[in-house]
């Protein structure tokens, strides 16, 4: 668990990578300014490359040791200091945590090192020394991991951002194509037709809330929410068309709270819910569907009762997809879809703006 949590900051090729030329670059750096400062010659290029590897080799074991408790610590301060929130108290404390790894494992590595090859100069000061050394390069090593990681997640953040925005691109296409649903806009037009021969008065009223409904489709698709009390008002209109359609078979009731009115949700997401409940229902006088709409506490109900057509009319689910999505894109809560004995629940949640 703790090394899946560590390999998401930083996978083991990358750190392998890393530390290899972070261990060439740093010993073939000592060992020069020891053999030009006088402290241990070098007498030829060949001693150079052997103790080179050598070196090399016991920096690498080092480094990971030192690098999978800087990634460790990097993950618990990003979790309990975060650099927005708490940056001079993380630098602290992080300052203070890197040079005890380094002074720890230092200690380690010189230990094993002066059992296998006894140093010249004495034990405590080569304990020291090493001690010193470790610590800076392990500030250097945890500074370079933790730009690493910035840049990756900064990286990791734009791409998702930019499939975020693709994706809600898409959800707008689709929600826009299905408020100009042809079979929508074929329908509106016969009962139109209709009304324009009996009823001029209804037809009249049925032309303006027609354009009020294609009015708000319009103003709404680029907003990512709006309130209950706009978004009523709108489904109201839809609900007015689709009766003088279906006339008394389709009833349906609202009684939502005034209290709630001025809170949030994404636009049209009542009235994808009512369409799924027409489209996939039989609607006559004997099998009449029945619609609630209402809340309790910050949720929406929206409850029909089960009479699915035996047709072709195919449900692919997407429009519960779409709105899961657009809720993620605006806050944690989730809506809820419920198939019951004998009736179908959806459960929106309302928003507060922040």
């Amino acid at each position: 668990m703790l090394l899946q949590r560590i390999n998401k900051l930083f996978s083991f090729k990358r750190l392998l990578k890393l530390i290899v030329v972070f261990s060439i670059i740093l010993q073939a750096i000592i060992i020069l300014y020891n053999h030009f400062s006088g402290y241990y010659n070098v007498p030829d290029f060949l001693n150079f490359i052997r103790r080179l590897i050598y070196s090399t080799f016991f920096t690498v074991i080092a480094g990971f040791l030192i690098s999978y408790p800087n990634l460790l610590i990097i993950n618990n301060l990003n979790r309990l200091f975060a650099w927005s929130n708490n940056a001079i108290k993380r630098i602290g404390i992080q300052v203070v945590l890197t040079i005890i790894v380094a002074i720890t494992v230092s200690t380690v590595i010189t230990l094993i090192v002066h059992f296998i090859d006894l140093y010249s100069e004495g034990l405590l000061s080569v304990l020291v020394n090493n001690a010193l050394i470790f610590s800076v390069v392990n500030i250097i090593l945890i500074t370079i991991l933790e730009a690493l990681i910035f840049f990756n997640d900064s990286k990791v953040a734009g791409i998702r951002a930019e499939k975020l925005e693709m994706e809600l691109a898409q959800i707008k296409f689709e929600v826009l194509k299905n408020q100009i649903n042809p079979h929508f806009m074929f329908n509106s037009l016969n009962v139109l037709s209709g009304l324009i021969e009996s009823d001029l008065t209804n037809a009249q009223k049925f032309i303006d809330e027609f354009s009020l409904i294609y009015r708000y489709v319009l103003e709404t698709i680029e907003k990512p929410i709006v309130t209950l009390h706009d978004e009523l008002s709108f489904v109201r209109s839809y609900i007015f068309l689709q009766q003088m359609r279906y006339g008394n078979d389709l009833q349906i009731n609202i009684e939502i709270a005034a209290n709630l009115l001025h809170m949030y949700l994404p636009p049209l997401s009542l009235q994808t819910v009512l369409e799924n409940a027409i489209k996939h229902n039989i609607i006559n006088t004997k099998n009449p569907l029945i619609i609630s709409i209402f809340n309790s506490d910050e949720y929406i109900y929206v409850r029909n009762n089960i009479q699915i057509k035996i047709s072709n009319v195919y449900s692919s689910g997407v429009g519960q997809d779409n709105m899961i999505k657009r809720y993620a894109f605006i806050c944690e809560k989730v809506p809820e879809f419920k198939v019951e004995t004998s009736h179908y629940l959806v459960k929106l949640p309302l928003i507060e703006n922040e």
